[in-house]
């Protein structure tokens, strides 16, 4: 390690304590997505405290914000992303909290150089347990210039290259004709009959579908008394998949059997989206290097090869944008099991702590190498470009 790795490597360890702190509050004060005021003030605080220029409601987003802070000479633009919302009953059980304060921590480091290049970015992107605040950054352009951008995420394990699943959550409204269910049965158009066909045929295409494509659902409406003829039936599904394009296949197949199942009865059905699409995570192998090779450099030795992951993250969407990696580390031995109230007890212990000072390090060191070495980012970008398929 070179003496100025060296001096964020001992830099982030003055950072740690503040950022603890910060991680700390956060964990005892959970906040669900897009109420997580209290984070963003003890997060965006924090940062001005350090110099930063802090951008707040970003993209009409009441609890995201932008934190800026110029280096002394021109270079990348670098992003750190930040989540602090929380699960509903859970608290932190997915270490956000910790998340929040790694990406806080990490920026604060590299601000204390006066060799910075470039400019730091600190994204604070909300409601990544719910609908997908990153999401909508995108789609509002709030990432337009920006180089590169790096996350860190608690988990089991110590891995540096995820991929994850592509989701899209539908609705399927289904609309018939009420009446009483005994005396007038003949004039009725049953919604919940047309419905409940729909998801007969979902169970026969689940037997059909691709390696790595998924499809799970629920019943929310399905009438209103067992003497009217349902009028209304809703139901809400989730379709996953490893890649966009197989995804956007099956969407529309699902569709074809909800249209299919109203037409059988002379319901009527409509669809629409009720959280925002999340795409597939590309992780940048050339970052994820870079990241590895700095987890060697503080000590880590046991990091396992590429993952798979079967959940879907928001972070996917920014992934198709720009250079992104979304490493996981281990949090403790990695026997705490994510989105419980254990895990999120564990975030708020002294291996939570210890796990924000690695992170910190290992996502502070890889921003130096990305911004000071513009060969690493360029073969990064083209990277990008080789790799995301158009939608």
């Amino acid at each position: 390690m070179d003496a100025l790795k060296m001096f964020f490597r001992d830099q982030a360890r003055i950072v740690w304590k503040e950022a603890w702190e910060a991680a700390r509050l956060i964990g005892e004060n959970p906040e669900l997505g897009y109420q997580e005021y209290f984070a963003v003030e003890t997060l965006t605080q924090l940062l001005k405290s350090h110099g930063f220029e802090v951008e707040q409601s970003v993209a009409g987003l009441e609890t995201a914000f932008i934190a800026r802070f110029s280096g002394y000479k021109p270079g990348p633009r670098l992003a750190f992303l930040a989540e602090y919302d929380a699960l509903p009953g859970i608290g932190h059980g997915c270490g956000h909290n910790l998340i929040g304060a790694a990406s806080v921590g990490a920026a604060i480091t590299l601000s204390k150089s006066l060799e910075l290049p470039g400019e730091i970015w600190v994204v604070g992107s909300p409601a990544e347990e719910t609908s997908g605040g990153k999401v909508i950054l995108v789609n509002k352009g709030a990432f337009q210039g920006v180089d590169a951008a790096l996350m860190f995420h608690p988990g089991s394990q110590n891995v540096t290259s995820i991929s994850s699943l592509a989701l899209d959550a539908l609705e399927f409204v289904f609309i018939g004709r009420p009446a009483h269910a005994v005396a007038a049965a003949y004039y009725g158009v049953n919604a919940l009959d047309a419905l409940i066909d729909f998801y007969n045929k979902i169970n026969q295409l689940k037997d059909n579908l691709p390696h790595d494509a998924y499809i799970n659902g629920i019943i929310t409406e399905g009438g209103i008394s067992p003497n009217v003829i349902p009028e209304r039936a809703v139901a809400r599904f989730y379709l996953r998949a490893r890649q966009r394009k197989v995804l956007n296949t099956l969407r529309k197949q699902v569709i074809r059997c909800a249209q299919d199942a109203a037409a059988q009865v002379s319901a009527k059905v409509t669809w629409s989206m009720f959280e925002n699409s999340y795409d597939e995570m590309q992780t940048n192998r050339t970052l994820a290097g870079i990241f590895e090779d700095n987890l060697r450099e503080l000590g880590v030795r046991n990091i396992s090869p590429p993952q798979y992951a079967m959940g879907s993250v928001d972070m996917g969407n920014v992934s198709r944008l720009i250079p992104a990696i979304h490493p996981y580390l281990t949090l403790g031995g990695g026997m705490n099991i994510p989105h419980t109230r254990d895990f999120a007890q564990a975030c708020l212990s002294a291996t939570g702590e210890r796990l924000l000072l690695l992170a910190i390090q290992a996502l502070a060191l890889t921003g130096w190498d990305i911004l000071s070495v513009p060969k690493l980012l360029s073969r990064a970008k083209r990277e990008l470009k080789s790799r995301v398929p158009a939608k």
